[in-house]
């Protein structure tokens, strides 16, 4: 039977890492996990091979987007992208660098053609990318420079946590701690929060979204006397929201923002720097935390974790995470589908 919707797209990442595996283990267990059609861009043969390896009995087969749908039930659809991987797990190659990227760029622009509903990526190496001359500090600013394929830009992609208990946004993401207070300005923090609202509204559905804002500081910076960012900078950029219709509240101390109490009154946290929201996010639900990227004018979602070469090849893999990331990339672009065609009408 043909799908009505395309299937989610999804990049091959880092092939001596543990997407592969999470991607085939997902694939034998798409009835319990409910997963909607997707297919990956890359090398037929390496997925095959690295099935073997698992000893999981996955068939594979090539395809074209517009066929991958309808296989999904009977085989793993990979539409090859014209490179060549080998299975070779926990060992990255500098040459394999070309193959990721080509993987990101198909999935981005199958997308664009409307062959596919969104892009589920899997984790990437940086370094091996590096060392392949990417010039892109990560798979989100990547992505924002993609993005122009859409329209014209720039954008600013928006990095989103979402767990089934916790949604967070950090202001600041891959900067060292230190420059977090130089990094951390009013534009930054209120084009951010504009973001978050409009793309809860658009794509998860929530008509008035809540936002918490955590402080930079300890105790919020008690009043100045522990910092005095959160009075100047902060503050001041919540009421320029609040006049704008947002519903933002705080700057919150962040050590009492996270209890289950609290959580009750919010639908995001959105905090000043990666770890003071990531710790958090993945202490409560780290097998089934999505990373979501918004600001895009198309759907991504990620898998919570890394490459984790160690486990690599093994099995041991969880693919929780990818499950999760596929079925909340299949319900974001449903919404977001639904919402160009009534603002169309």
């Amino acid at each position: 039977m043909t799908s009505l919707r395309p299937a989610l797209a999804v990049t091959c990442g880092e092939p001596a890492g543990i997407g592969p595996d999470v991607t085939l283990l997902a694939w034998t267990r798409r009835g319990p996990f409910d997963l909607p059609p997707f297919y990956v861009r890359g090398d037929p043969e390496f997925f095959r091979a690295r099935a073997a390896r698992l000893g999981l009995a996955v068939p594979v087969l090539a395809c074209t987007p517009q066929t991958a749908a309808e296989l999904f039930e009977d085989a793993l659809p990979v539409v090859p992208t014209g490179s060549a991987m080998s299975d070779r797990p926990g060992a990255p190659a500098a040459n394999t660098g070309a193959s990721v990227i080509a993987s990101i760029d198909a999935c981005v622009e199958d997308v664009r053609q409307g062959l596919a509903a969104a892009v589920v990526t899997n984790p990437i190496a940086k370094k091996v990318l590096y060392d392949a001359g990417f010039e892109h500090p990560g798979h989100t600013e990547y992505l924002g420079e993609l993005a122009t394929r859409f329209a014209t830009g720039p954008f600013q992609p928006v990095m989103l946590l979402a767990g089934p208990r916790l949604m967070v946004v950090p202001v600041t993401i891959h900067v060292p701690l230190a420059s977090v207070p130089q990094f951390l300005t009013a534009r930054l923090i209120a084009d951010t929060a504009r973001i978050v609202h409009a793309d809860l509204v658009t794509r998860f559905g929530l008509k008035q979204p809540r936002i918490a804002v955590a402080g930079l500081n300890p105790h919020a910076g008690e009043g100045g006397s522990m910092g005095t960012e959160d009075r100047d900078v902060i503050a001041p950029v919540l009421e320029v929201l609040k006049g704008e219709g947002l519903n933002v509240t705080g700057p919150w101390p962040a050590d009492t923002l996270f209890h289950e109490a609290a959580r009750e009154t919010y639908d995001v946290v959105l905090g000043m720097y990666h770890d003071q929201v990531l710790i958090p996010v993945k202490t409560i639900g780290f097998d089934d935390t999505v990373n979501v990227t918004l600001g895009l004018p198309f759907v991504r979602t990620s898998p919570d974790h890394g490459t984790a070469f160690d486990i690599a090849g093994t099995g041991k893999a969880r693919p929780d995470s990818f499950a999760a990331a596929v079925r909340m990339a299949a319900a974001l672009s449903r919404n977001d589908a639904l919402n160009k065609d009534d603002r169309a009408a």
